[in-house]
């Protein structure tokens, strides 16, 4: 099984040349720290960054440059910080190529649910109902089940739904797997050491297995 920092550096791997990438809460904020050696991207943020970098190392943090998480980033040459009004209108006009968020669950028909666990308190939606109406290409970085063991990849989501039909791709710590445009989970790469099986049994939801799945290359 992958940790979230195998997840993030999986991930990266979809990332290509000259693409603008808006980088969700959690897992994805580490995906900036795996971008290919000459990939060039320009890695955004809805608090208002263009041109992240990874994150920096001990001592040397700006308590000043933070991302949407609140956690503190570098900035690469040319970078440049703007309002969240300037950010979100970027997102709004589909500037932004891929985003890339975290989510508690996911459904066969691409359903995202990302926000909210009700009865729980929470400061608010954030970025998320603009990211997920408005990007062209979503992928999602999530643990394959809760910690009570049960699936996340489900045949509907339980929780209350940040965005209908708009995820493409799930990478979770066994598995990749893309949405079938009629619905459904079809399994693509499976984690080092993973069996089908168990990718099997940890999906409540419609899963489709065509022939041999290859292990990730990491």
């Amino acid at each position: 099984m992958l940790d979230k920092n195998g997840i993030a550096k999986r991930i990266a791997k979809e990332v290509k040349d000259g693409m603008y990438v808006n980088l969700g809460i959690g897992i994805p904020t580490l995906v900036a720290n795996y971008i290919p050696e000459g990939v060039n991207v320009v890695l955004q943020s809805e608090n208002g960054i263009l041109g992240m970098g990874p994150f920096p190392f001990e001592g040397e943090q700006d308590a000043d440059l933070i991302n949407a998480g609140k956690q503190t980033v570098t900035l690469l040459p040319g970078s440049s910080i703007f309002s969240s009004a300037v950010s979100f209108g970027m997102i709004r006009a589909q500037r932004v190529h891929l985003t890339i968020l975290g989510a508690m669950e996911v459904s066969e028909n691409g359903d995202i649910a990302n926000w909210k666990i009700p009865g729980k308190m929470v400061k608010g939606m954030g970025g998320a109902m603009d990211l997920v109406a408005s990007a062209k290409n979503i992928i999602v970085a999530m643990q394959h089940v809760n910690k009570a063991g049960e699936s996340k990849l489900l045949s509907k989501c339980d929780l209350p739904l940040t965005g209908i039909k708009c995820v493409k791709k799930i990478v979770t710590e066994l598995a990749v797997l893309d949405i079938l445009p009629q619905g459904g989970f079809r399994l693509l790469e499976r984690a080092p050491g993973v069996s089908v099986e168990q990718i099997k049994n940890a999906t409540a939801g419609k899963l489709l297995i065509e022939g041999e799945i290859p292990e990730m290359q990491l």
